[in-house]
Parts: C-alpha cells; sequence; structure tokens
C-alpha cells in the first residue's frame, strides 16, 4: 500500500511538474447566446490553456481547454416567474485544432456541469433541479500574431440528462470571443 502511494505522489508530482512547464495560456471569455422559449444569455468565462497536444494528424492535434463560466439568463416571457437566473459551471472543451498558421481554425466539443440559481422560468416552465449538465459542440478560429484572440459559435444545451424529472432543457446558441494574455 506504501508503495502504490508512492507512485501515484510521484506521478502527480511529475505531471504537475510538467503542466509547470508547458506555456500555459489563460483568457477571458464573453459570449453571447439566445435559447428558446425567449431567453437570453450573457455568458463570463475563464479559459486555460495548458498547452497539451496529441493525436497529430498532418497539421491538426487535438488539445483541452478547460472553462470556467458564470452567465445571466434574461427570460423575456411575458409571465416569467424568475426574469433572472444565474448559472455557475465548468466545462473541459475538446478541440480539433490547426496547428500553425496566423489563423487556426478548429472545431470543439465539450460536457460540463452547471448549477441554476433559480429552477423556475414560468408557472409552465420548471427545471426540477438546479444540478444541470451543459454539453456543447461549436467552431471557431484563434488567430493573431501572438494567438491572442478566438471568435467562435457554439450550440449548448442544458438539462439535467432525465436525472429527474421535468426536464425540459435549453437551447442556446451562442457567439463568442475571446482574449487570451
Amino acid at each position: 500500500m506504501k508503495d502504490a502511494l508512492v507512485l501515484i505522489t510521484a506521478f502527480c508530482a511529475l505531471s504537475l511538474a510538467s503542466a509547470d512547464a508547458a506555456a500555459d495560456t489563460f483568457g477571458i471569455q464573453v459570449a453571447e447566446g439566445v435559447a428558446d422559449h425567449d431567453v437570453r444569455k450573457t455568458d463570463f468565462g475563464v479559459a486555460w490553456d495548458p498547452g497539451l497536444q496529441w493525436w497529430q494528424i498532418g497539421a491538426w492535434h487535438f488539445t483541452v481547454i478547460p472553462e470556467v463560466h458564470v452567465a445571466y439568463w434574461n427570460v423575456r416571457e411575458s409571465h416569467s416567474v424568475n426574469p433572472a437566473i444565474w448559472e455557475f459551471g465548468a466545462t473541459p472543451v475538446f478541440r480539433f485544432v490547426r496547428s500553425t498558421g496566423w489563423i487556426r481554425p478548429y472545431v470543439e466539443a465539450g460536457v460540463g456541469i452547471r448549477l441554476l440559481s433559480h429552477v423556475r422560468e414560468t408557472d409552465d416552465r420548471t427545471f426540477s433541479s438546479s444540478f444541470q449538465f451543459a454539453d456543447m459542440v461549436g467552431a471557431g478560429a484563434q488567430f493573431g500574431a501572438h494567438q491572442n484572440y478566438l471568435f467562435g459559435v457554439r450550440f449548448q444545451h442544458v438539462s439535467n440528462a432525465g436525472i429527474k424529472h421535468p426536464n425540459p432543457g435549453a437551447n442556446f446558441s451562442q457567439v463568442y470571443f475571446q482574449y487570451n494574455f
């Protein structure tokens, strides 16, 4: 048991050391979106690119970018019960991105978790729990002399995956901009 603990500790230390050696990049993200049932969403995110690259395919590679989000839902239906809903969460985003060039297009997908401040939008539309999943797919481009800018579009589905009913879900179409430091 002691040997296993030593191996796990060594593995974690080496992983953290290699992460520190990579060219870490942090970014601030702003997104605007719309959903069915007349909901508008403003999303603020922080992204961390640890510089991981694997599975090179020609001039493209895979990477993962952890993101943390705080979003505000503006429910505009005339009979809204909670016209202001806050969303908090995190998502690991997997990207297939071009490795070189001033403009580097990508496709992305991820599944994360979310917590909602309120579960009731209107009298006839209620999420059964504050805990939700947020799966998304998107496409965009990273660009600039130092790759500091990202612009993309995403389709995001927020629901509890049928854990509890009712489970109406919400489908957002979003446009986002990110600046990397």
